[in-house]
């Protein structure tokens, strides 16, 4: 059977191109990475990051160093509370390093017998305030005696010797009227005594400050004096005022001459050797050493930190001129601030919102702060922290 093979052809507009539907997928998928890079872009541009900024700061050059000394961190306010009278202690509510305010609770001690001693003055104050109310009594009534006698002898109804003993009647209730107010001042007096006996059971801060030393514990006996063989504590705790740490050196009396109060000087803490601090001289102590040949010396810190503790070994430069003699102006930013990469130094600078690279030179490290020579004006906001990537031109803010 002859078929006709000419129905078999394809019609050619029906004939799909070869790799239209590959080049369709390519154009499409590029189209949504481009929607999404501008979505994205359009995100990121709106939402600012979050940074920590410093501001350009300048400083006073160190000045010429005329003498080297070195001595301990001290403070001029210390103090070996204990109690005022010879007890047990009850109660101790303090523990080293801790903050106490001036007049806090630091130890109670029995105050049993106190208690008892201060309920009896008390007690004894109340009866001699009765005692007084009846004589009171009694004297009103001798004088109503005393006016009724005065009339009756007027009119020559009673003796003289009447008039007389009721005169004497009242007198000698005035009299006891007056030993029973002095009874009622010495009760008064001595319940005040009693009373005080019971707040001396209680030990208190004298002045604000952290305490550095427990010395005593719940069940111990304590004195103001020593006693008992060594068995009895004369201090409770130590307390010292953080906010009065200075320095005290021992100056050779040779160089003394070079030291004057309100000269200033830089102290470097032996266990931060690269912090210095500026400080001045606040007093020199007008005696001398004749075993060691020193002067002590006391320095003030400019500005004090919670790193700075009490005995801490300390290095002092004492600088020609006063505190207030003027040196070349440093520019100083953050440590944080200066970043490296291969041979390039630079910051990111705020401004109006927005950071911008700028290449720095960098000099000298001085304690937590790095000189710079170039590149940055005093005044200036420098990132020293952020909270994603930062780049030349990106939104930011500063955080508070």
């Amino acid at each position: 059977m002859d078929r006709d093979l000419s129905k078999l052809s394809i019609d050619p507009s029906a004939r799909e191109r070869p790799g239209s539907h590959r080049r369709l997928l390519i154009v499409t998928a590029a189209a949504v990475v481009a929607i999404l890079v501008i979505v994205l872009w359009l995100l990121t541009a709106r939402r600012a990051v979050e940074v920590s900024a410093a501001p350009v700061r300048e400083a006073r050059a160190a000045q010429t160093a005329v003498l080297n000394a070195s001595g301990y961190v001290t403070p001029r306010r210390r103090a070996t509370v204990a109690a005022k009278i010879t007890g047990k202690i009850s109660q101790v509510l303090i523990d080293e390093g801790m903050h106490v305010e001036a007049g806090q609770v630091l130890a109670r001690l029995e105050d049993v017998e106190a208690s008892a001693a201060l309920l009896g003055a008390e007690a004894e104050q109340a009866v001699a305030v009765a005692a007084l109310d009846d004589v009171e009594v009694r004297l009103a009534n001798t004088r109503r005696t005393l006016e009724r006698a005065r009339e009756l002898r007027a009119r020559e109804l009673v003796s003289k010797e009447d008039l007389e003993d009721a005169e004497t009647a009242v007198a000698s209730y005035e009299a006891q009227a007056a030993l029973a107010s002095k009874r009622i001042e010495s009760a008064e007096q001595s319940a005040a005594i009693a009373r005080q006996n019971v707040e001396n059971c209680i030990v208190r801060a004298p002045f604000a400050g952290v305490v550095v030393s427990k010395d005593a514990q719940p069940g111990e006996m304590v004195s103001p004096i020593s006693a008992g063989g060594g068995f009895t504590r004369t201090g409770i705790a130590t307390i010292v005022d953080m906010a009065s740490l200075e320095i005290e050196v021992d100056v050779n009396e040779s160089y003394i001459a070079r030291v004057t109060p309100g000269q200033g000087a830089e102290a470097t803490l032996d266990a931060y050797p690269d912090w210095g601090m500026p400080c001045k001289v606040r007093t020199v102590i007008p005696t001398a050493d004749r075993q060691k040949a020193t002067v002590k010396v006391r320095i003030a810190f400019d500005k004090l930190d919670p790193r700075i503790l009490p005995d801490m070994g300390v290095k002092v430069s004492f600088f020609e001129g006063s505190e207030d003699s003027t040196g070349a102006s440093l520019t100083l930013v953050p440590r944080e601030a200066v970043r490296f990469e291969r041979d390039q130094t630079y910051a990111f600078v705020v401004k109006n919102g927005y950071v911008e690279r700028r290449a720095i030179r960098a000099g000298r490290e001085r304690g937590s702060d790095i000189e710079i020579l170039a590149g940055l004006r005093r005044g200036e906001q420098v990132v020293t922290s952020s909270q994603g990537g930062l780049h030349d031109g990106l939104r930011v803010s500063i955080s508070k």
